[in-house]
């Protein structure tokens, strides 16, 4: 008898400690795959936003970065530290040194340094047509701005001013109340006095296509004055600027009328008359005949560096006016894009002389 009820005891411990049936096990998948697929989606949906997030974050700060670039030195774009008058050859005690290998623009005073012939530009700008410009770039990107300033940076080189203050690649300005000469970093020092010293920039941006990978980028260039041959150094400044327009300020003392943008009859009050595109500026515009640029417009327009296969960009961006050429249509491609634009004053323009 107590055989019996042990027999019956285990045959009952075992059958409590079967597992579960099939029928169970199929409700318990069901139930995880459901909430496994729940977690993914919300996954997917982070990652999702995380990637634009980041995409918008990074054209962001390429496009600030470069409106503040270009900001920089528009703002100062004639600046000659104590000199108070506009840079000509006629204001230098000796003529400037030859910039070897120097890029230069349509016409006879245009180098980087003024010559002693024709209106010196320090400011000077076109729409390419190709991907060749000036005389020292061949991979610019067609259809997009090109611009050059010169100025002096703001602050003077600490004195006394001796050969190792002095970088031997650079050139310098320096100018008094009364006179200015230009000299290089590694050159004879010159001596005038009551003045201050000034390094001497000339800056040329553009923007090409770089093939990173297998992916094309389009490259804000920046090219700097050097003392070396060639005497303009260009460089990669910021990834992912596809477009760059600029709008030019001008006041007139006559009439002008360049394809539709009539600048009108002002008296040169100090007051923009219309802004003109670049692929609109003449000569005499840009040598200030009966005119003068008081402001430039800055359209960027920034284009994320890798494509996105789950976006289609349909827009149609306008950089400055309402015609074909200035504006940009996507196409329905795969890249995010963010439009930046600026107004700068150009303040050494709208005198003549400092009293």
């Amino acid at each position: 008898m107590n055989n019996y009820h042990s027999k019956f005891n285990q045959q009952t411990r075992i059958h409590k400690q079967q597992g579960f049936s099939l029928l169970e096990i199929f409700i318990a998948l069901s139930i995880g795959l459901v909430l496994f697929a729940g977690v993914l989606s919300v996954f997917v949906g982070l990652r999702t936003t995380v990637s634009e997030t980041s995409s918008y974050g990074e054209m962001q700060e390429n496009g600030r970065f470069a409106i503040s670039v270009l900001t920089d030195d528009l703002l100062r774009q004639g600046f000659w530290g104590d000199l108070p008058s506009a840079m000509d050859a006629g204001v230098l005690e000796n003529n400037p040194p030859i910039a070897t290998g120097d890029c230069n623009v349509t016409g006879t005073n245009n180098g980087s340094f003024p010559q002693a012939v024709g209106h010196f530009r320090t400011i000077w700008g076109t729409t390419l047509a190709s991907a060749a410009a000036m005389n020292c770039i061949t991979d610019a990107l067609p259809g997009t701005d090109l611009i050059l300033v010169k100025r002096v940076i703001s602050l003077p080189v600490t004195p006394p001013v001796v050969a190792a203050s002095l970088d031997a690649n650079r050139y310098y300005l320096m100018s008094s109340p009364n006179s200015a000469e230009i000299f290089a970093g590694n050159g004879v020092i010159p001596t005038i006095p009551n003045s201050q010293t000034w390094e001497y920039q000339n800056h040329i941006y553009y923007i090409k296509n770089d093939t990173q990978g297998s992916n094309t980028v389009p490259v804000l260039m920046q090219g700097r004055l050097t003392n070396s041959d060639p005497a303009i150094n260009f460089q990669p400044l910021i990834d992912g600027i596809e477009m760059m327009s600029f709008w030019y300020g001008i006041d007139s003392d006559t009439d002008v009328d360049t394809n539709d943008y009539d600048i009108g009859t002002g008296p040169g009050d100090g007051v923009i008359d219309a802004f003109i595109p670049a692929r609109n500026m003449t000569q005499a515009l840009w040598d200030n005949e009966g005119s003068r640029i008081l402001a430039v417009k800055v359209f960027i327009l920034v284009r994320d560096i890798l494509p996105d296969p789950k976006y289609t960009n349909n827009n149609t961006y306008q950089l400055g006016g309402s015609t074909a050429a200035d504006q940009f249509s996507a196409g329905g491609d795969n890249y995010r894009r963010l439009l930046f634009t600026s107004t700068v004053s150009l303040q050494n323009a709208k005198v003549k002389v400092w009293n």
